[in-house]
């Protein structure tokens, strides 16, 4: 990834990392909202910058009549658009500016269309064992956890078994190249099995922002210690047409190397 003047590579813990990505989430929410909500929308699901959308991977199954869990929910576009095809949804999200941002859309919208949001940390689910038949996070707190082992744990303990786990975050090979849309961002500038995390900092070098690495074999290690079986790993491609740059995502870069990677997983039973 590239690294601004206010930023570095170096270690950040889990609580360093939750207190920074919480409060720049919180300050971040409207103007995210402002800048992606078209993209995203308010009752829509996709899982990455390539825009694959979950009405044409079905990486979910069926969710009529399915009690489902989104962590990192954001405003809750994706809870709101299975609720729309039946299922029972909870979305949730550690940011309360994000929560807010959530609840004005619901606001807009019909009481059949609204979701319930809650306030929490992924690491620390409030819900009972085996609450769910499906969790799911798209692009939420994987990368913005320094234990994210901790998470997916967290997620296969509310499941039922035969539930499913699926969540999409950076590709891994992305961390190698600088974070840039254009040619420069085509160039590896950083050793792939480099996890030291992203950070961005104030003066006082007190972090305001966290990402971490792992590797695609970290991640395979993780699903397997959390007591689940990877059924799939989706590396979605660029699509032709998709012309819209999110960040250092763009179609120039989209199609030459992967930038999401979803990870579909299952709770044996």
């Amino acid at each position: 990834m590239s690294v601004p003047p206010d930023a570095t590579r170096r270690p950040a813990g889990a609580v360093e990392t939750a207190a920074a990505n919480r409060a720049w989430w919180d300050a971040e929410a409207p103007g995210y909202h402002a800048e992606h909500g078209a993209f995203l929308g308010d009752t829509d699901f996709v899982w990455g910058p390539e825009r694959l959308r979950e009405a044409e991977a079905g990486l979910l199954g069926d969710p009529r009549g399915q009690q489902v869990l989104e962590i990192g929910a954001g405003s809750g576009q994706c809870s709101r658009w299975l609720r729309a095809r039946g299922a029972s949804v909870v979305a949730t999200d550690l940011s309360a500016g994000m929560l807010r941002t959530g609840a004005e859309v619901n606001a807009r919208l019909s009481p059949g269309a609204r979701v319930p949001l809650v306030q929490c940390d992924g690491r620390s689910l409030p819900f009972a064992d085996g609450s769910f038949d499906t969790v799911f996070t798209a692009y939420g707190v994987v990368p913005f956890v320094a234990d994210s082992d901790v998470v997916l744990a967290e997620a296969a303990r509310v499941l039922r078994p035969g539930g499913r786990l699926v969540f999409s975050t950076t590709h891994p090979l992305r961390w190698a190249f600088p974070d840039e849309p254009g040619p420069a961002g085509l160039t590896v500038t950083a050793s792939y099995f480099d996890r030291t995390p992203y950070v961005e900092q104030d003066a006082t070098g007190c972090a305001t922002y966290v990402e971490h690495h792992r590797t695609l074999g970290d991640r395979v290690r993780e699903v397997t210690a959390a007591g689940l079986r990877l059924v799939d790993l989706v590396e979605p491609e660029w699509p032709s047409g998709h012309e819209q740059a999110w960040g250092g995502w763009s179609p120039l870069r989209g199609r030459l190397i992967p930038g999401t990677a979803i990870f579909v997983c299952a709770k044996p039973g």
